[in-house]
């Protein structure tokens, strides 16, 4: 087995991963975003904090770092917040198509923010992709549109976090990163949960443990991925999570995307592909 299909294997498990961290989220039922993104967070601590140890990697980090690792920190964590409230509110497949805007959300960031050029390709890619969100987002200024915009917030906040990544580079270990991201939104999220704690029960506490293990799969999945192949070579399998989604989504939830969702999955995955074929032409 080559590195790439290597690659491509990993993709599909942090796929899988993902798409059940959010089947659970949804699962665990009406509990405040904040109480269910600590227990996340919780568990993420616990495997990078192994890594960390081994390796002696400094635990949080260089001191010339903090202020990326903080901002990245933060966006991640308001990312994952209003991702969460997309899960518990919409079909399960709809908010994850929404989130997978991130990428584009950080070419649009490293451009602006450091000043990198954006490509004709890449502009392209972008305006098919918000078109296809369209479809999803249903404007029509109903309470669905405005949880649907929030998952795109999401993916913006995402996209943020992916730009102070950019910036970070390999100025520190992954493990590293990921710990401190749990680290600082386990902080911040406890004395938030205590003040809107709501009880749980335990098969709610079940559901919440394993949505944080799944997406702690999801990070080292695709971290382990894109070690063994650039991500121009097999970015296009993680759109595998929307179709894991739908799958997980109609089974558990009973959930049929409408026409039109189908339509934006189709136009979103289409600007995906015209940009990973692009990439891959461009490195030739």
């Amino acid at each position: 087995m080559n590195n790439k299909i290597k690659g491509i294997l990993w993709l599909v498990a942090a796929s899988v991963g993902f798409s059940l961290m959010g089947a659970f989220v949804k699962l665990s039922g009406d509990l405040p975003v904040i109480q269910k993104s600590l227990f996340r967070n919780i568990i993420g601590i616990i495997l990078p904090l192994y890594f960390v140890y081994k390796y002696k990697a400094p635990l949080f980090g260089h001191r010339e770092n903090q202020l990326t690792l903080i901002l990245r920190s933060v966006f991640g964590m308001i990312g994952v917040l209003l991702n969460y409230y997309a899960i518990d509110r919409m079909v399960l497949s709809d908010a994850d198509m929404l989130n997978k805007l991130s990428p584009f959300f950080t070419i649009l960031f490293c451009a602006w923010f450091l000043k990198e050029y954006i490509k004709k390709y890449q502009f392209i890619s972008m305006i098919i992709a918000f078109i296809g969100a369209l479809f999803i987002i249903k404007p029509n200024f109903s309470s669905d549109m405005y949880i649907a915009i929030i998952g795109v917030l999401g993916a913006m906040f995402a996209g943020l976090a992916y730009t102070t990544l950019r910036v970070l580079g390999s100025k520190e270990k992954f493990y590293t990163t990921v710990f401190y991201f749990s680290f600082v939104s386990t902080i911040v999220l406890i004395p938030l949960t205590l003040l809107t704690y709501q009880p749980m029960t335990n098969a709610q506490i079940i559901y919440l443990i394993l949505s944080g293990l799944f997406a702690t799969l999801g990070q080292f999945g695709l971290t382990i991925a894109y070690s063994y192949a650039p991500a121009k070579d097999i970015s296009i399998f993680f759109y595998t999570t929307v179709l894991f989604s739908a799958i997980i989504g109609f089974i558990l939830f009973n959930e049929t995307p409408d026409l039109l969702s189908y339509l934006g999955y189709i136009i979103i995955f289409f600007a995906s592909y015209y940009m990973f074929v692009k990439a891959k032409v461009k490195q030739h």
